[in-house]
Protein backbone atom coordinates (compact mmCIF):
# COMPACT_ATOMS: atom_id res chain seq x y z
CA UNK A 1 0.00 0.00 0.00
CA UNK A 2 1.20 3.37 -0.66
CA UNK A 3 2.33 5.46 2.25
CA UNK A 4 -0.61 7.55 3.73
CA UNK A 5 -0.19 11.55 2.99
CA UNK A 6 1.41 13.66 6.18
CA UNK A 7 -1.75 15.65 7.63
CA UNK A 8 -2.33 19.22 6.73
CA UNK A 9 -3.04 22.01 9.13
CA UNK A 10 -5.89 23.87 7.82
CA UNK A 11 -4.85 27.04 6.01
CA UNK A 12 -8.09 29.04 7.08
CA UNK A 13 -6.33 28.83 10.58
CA UNK A 14 -4.48 31.44 11.95
CA UNK A 15 -0.82 30.54 12.89
CA UNK A 16 2.04 32.24 15.00
CA UNK A 17 4.14 32.10 11.44
CA UNK A 18 2.11 33.88 8.65
CA UNK A 19 -0.66 36.00 11.32
CA UNK A 20 -0.41 39.43 13.02
CA UNK A 21 -2.44 41.75 14.97
CA UNK A 22 -3.28 44.72 13.87
CA UNK A 23 -5.25 47.32 16.99
CA UNK A 24 -6.77 50.06 15.47
CA UNK A 25 -7.66 53.24 16.39
CA UNK A 26 -8.54 52.60 20.27
CA UNK A 27 -8.37 55.90 21.59
CA UNK A 28 -9.61 57.74 24.68
CA UNK A 29 -12.09 60.39 23.45
CA UNK A 30 -14.13 57.74 21.20
CA UNK A 31 -14.25 54.40 22.84
CA UNK A 32 -15.96 55.58 26.22
CA UNK A 33 -18.72 56.39 23.53
CA UNK A 34 -19.14 52.82 22.32
CA UNK A 35 -22.09 50.66 25.04
CA UNK A 36 -19.24 47.92 24.72
CA UNK A 37 -15.90 49.72 25.37
CA UNK A 38 -14.85 47.68 28.38
CA UNK A 39 -15.25 44.29 27.24
CA UNK A 40 -13.47 45.20 23.80
CA UNK A 41 -10.53 46.88 25.06
CA UNK A 42 -10.49 43.81 27.42
CA UNK A 43 -10.43 41.53 24.90
CA UNK A 44 -7.85 43.59 22.87
CA UNK A 45 -5.34 44.05 25.45
CA UNK A 46 -5.94 39.79 26.38
CA UNK A 47 -5.15 39.21 23.04
CA UNK A 48 -2.20 41.36 22.67
CA UNK A 49 -0.97 39.50 26.00
CA UNK A 50 -1.12 36.20 23.43
CA UNK A 51 0.47 37.89 20.66
CA UNK A 52 3.73 38.58 23.27
CA UNK A 53 3.28 35.00 24.93
CA UNK A 54 3.27 33.40 21.38
CA UNK A 55 5.78 35.82 19.44
CA UNK A 56 2.77 37.27 17.05
CA UNK A 57 3.70 40.64 15.73
CA UNK A 58 1.11 43.43 16.81
CA UNK A 59 0.85 46.66 15.51
CA UNK A 60 -1.49 49.96 16.41
CA UNK A 61 -3.14 53.07 14.70
CA UNK A 62 -4.50 56.03 16.03
CA UNK A 63 -6.72 58.43 13.80
CA UNK A 64 -6.08 62.10 14.26
CA UNK A 65 -4.38 62.03 17.85
CA UNK A 66 -4.90 65.83 17.86
CA UNK A 67 -9.02 65.60 17.91
CA UNK A 68 -9.34 61.78 19.07
CA UNK A 69 -6.56 61.77 21.76
CA UNK A 70 -4.24 59.27 22.14
CA UNK A 71 -4.48 55.41 22.58
CA UNK A 72 -6.42 54.34 25.86
CA UNK A 73 -3.28 53.94 28.31
CA UNK A 74 -4.68 50.39 28.94
CA UNK A 75 -3.43 49.20 25.78
CA UNK A 76 -0.75 51.86 24.84
CA UNK A 77 1.58 50.55 27.18
CA UNK A 78 2.31 47.10 25.53
CA UNK A 79 3.35 49.08 22.54
CA UNK A 80 5.40 52.34 23.24
CA UNK A 81 7.88 52.28 26.16
CA UNK A 82 9.20 55.93 27.97
CA UNK A 83 11.64 57.74 25.36
CA UNK A 84 9.75 55.70 22.34
CA UNK A 85 8.39 56.90 19.44
CA UNK A 86 4.34 57.75 19.52
CA UNK A 87 2.31 55.15 17.80
CA UNK A 88 1.39 55.96 13.99
CA UNK A 89 -0.77 58.24 13.31
CA UNK A 90 -3.19 59.13 10.37
CA UNK A 91 -5.93 60.91 8.86
CA UNK A 92 -7.17 58.53 6.12
CA UNK A 93 -9.88 56.39 7.85
CA UNK A 94 -8.23 53.12 6.24
CA UNK A 95 -5.12 52.03 7.95
CA UNK A 96 -4.04 52.26 3.92
CA UNK A 97 -3.40 55.65 5.10
CA UNK A 98 -0.87 54.98 7.96
CA UNK A 99 2.38 54.81 5.92
CA UNK A 100 4.47 51.20 6.54
CA UNK A 101 1.39 49.55 8.31
CA UNK A 102 0.83 47.17 5.78
CA UNK A 103 4.19 47.19 5.05
CA UNK A 104 5.95 45.90 7.98
CA UNK A 105 3.65 42.99 8.07
CA UNK A 106 4.42 41.98 4.32
CA UNK A 107 7.95 42.16 5.00
CA UNK A 108 7.28 39.61 7.80
CA UNK A 109 5.89 37.26 5.72
CA UNK A 110 2.31 37.81 7.58
CA UNK A 111 -0.39 37.89 4.96
CA UNK A 112 -3.41 37.67 7.42
CA UNK A 113 -4.67 40.19 9.62
CA UNK A 114 -6.83 39.96 12.60
CA UNK A 115 -8.16 43.32 13.17
CA UNK A 116 -9.39 44.75 16.19
CA UNK A 117 -10.41 48.43 17.34
CA UNK A 118 -13.06 51.09 16.56
CA UNK A 119 -15.11 51.69 15.12
CA UNK A 120 -16.28 48.49 12.96
CA UNK A 121 -18.51 50.55 9.72
CA UNK A 122 -15.80 53.08 9.16
CA UNK A 123 -11.65 52.30 10.26
CA UNK A 124 -12.57 48.75 10.54
CA UNK A 125 -14.26 48.33 7.75
CA UNK A 126 -12.32 50.05 5.39
CA UNK A 127 -9.06 48.82 6.80
CA UNK A 128 -10.27 45.30 6.02
CA UNK A 129 -11.18 46.10 2.31
CA UNK A 130 -7.86 47.88 1.52
CA UNK A 131 -6.14 45.07 2.93
CA UNK A 132 -8.15 42.13 0.87
CA UNK A 133 -7.20 44.64 -1.92
CA UNK A 134 -3.71 44.27 -1.20
CA UNK A 135 -3.14 40.59 -0.82
CA UNK A 136 -3.77 40.07 3.06
CA UNK A 137 -6.43 37.67 4.07
CA UNK A 138 -8.39 39.19 7.02
CA UNK A 139 -9.88 37.91 10.24
CA UNK A 140 -11.86 39.98 12.81
CA UNK A 141 -12.62 39.22 16.26
CA UNK A 142 -16.03 40.33 16.93
CA UNK A 143 -16.17 40.75 19.95
CA UNK A 144 -13.09 43.30 19.99
CA UNK A 145 -14.39 45.32 17.34
CA UNK A 146 -17.65 47.90 17.88
CA UNK A 147 -19.16 50.76 17.14
CA UNK A 148 -21.49 53.58 19.08
CA UNK A 149 -24.60 52.00 17.35
CA UNK A 150 -25.76 48.30 16.82
CA UNK A 151 -26.64 49.09 13.15
CA UNK A 152 -23.57 49.90 12.06
CA UNK A 153 -21.45 47.26 13.76
CA UNK A 154 -23.45 44.41 12.58
CA UNK A 155 -24.07 45.99 9.08
CA UNK A 156 -20.24 45.90 8.57
CA UNK A 157 -19.79 42.37 9.71
CA UNK A 158 -22.45 41.37 7.28
CA UNK A 159 -20.68 43.59 4.60
CA UNK A 160 -17.00 42.36 5.64
CA UNK A 161 -18.06 38.37 5.75
CA UNK A 162 -19.29 39.39 2.19
CA UNK A 163 -16.43 40.33 1.10
CA UNK A 164 -14.09 37.92 2.09
CA UNK A 165 -13.05 38.65 5.87
CA UNK A 166 -13.37 35.52 8.56
CA UNK A 167 -15.58 36.19 11.64
CA UNK A 168 -13.47 35.23 14.83
CA UNK A 169 -13.57 35.64 18.43
CA UNK A 170 -10.69 36.56 20.89
CA UNK A 171 -10.69 33.04 22.59
CA UNK A 172 -10.41 31.10 19.13
CA UNK A 173 -7.53 33.10 18.19
CA UNK A 174 -5.75 32.99 20.96
CA UNK A 175 -6.29 28.75 20.64
CA UNK A 176 -5.96 28.69 17.22
CA UNK A 177 -2.06 30.47 17.44
CA UNK A 178 -1.37 28.48 20.42
CA UNK A 179 -2.13 25.19 18.41
CA UNK A 180 -1.30 22.46 21.03
CA UNK A 181 -1.75 21.75 24.77
CA UNK A 182 1.53 21.01 27.51
CA UNK A 183 3.71 23.86 26.45
CA UNK A 184 4.79 27.21 28.91
CA UNK A 185 2.86 29.16 26.03
CA UNK A 186 -0.43 27.36 26.17
CA UNK A 187 -0.47 27.69 30.24
CA UNK A 188 0.03 31.25 29.91
CA UNK A 189 -2.48 31.38 27.11
CA UNK A 190 -4.71 29.31 29.36
CA UNK A 191 -4.43 31.95 32.43
CA UNK A 192 -5.16 34.72 29.78
CA UNK A 193 -8.91 33.12 28.68
CA UNK A 194 -9.77 32.72 32.20
CA UNK A 195 -9.36 36.00 33.79
CA UNK A 196 -12.17 37.70 34.34
CA UNK A 197 -13.50 40.89 33.14
CA UNK A 198 -12.61 43.62 35.22
CA UNK A 199 -15.70 45.01 36.83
Amino acid sequence: MPEPLPLVRSPELLSVADSGLLVVDVQEKLIGLLPEHRRIVWNIGRLLDGARTLGVHAAATEQYPQGLGPTVSALAGRFTQAGEPPLPSKVMFSCRGCEGTFAAFRERGLFKLLLVGIETHVCIQQTALDAMANGFRVYLAVDAVGARFAIDHDTALRRLEASGATLTTTESALFEWCEVAGTAEFKEISRIVRQPMPG
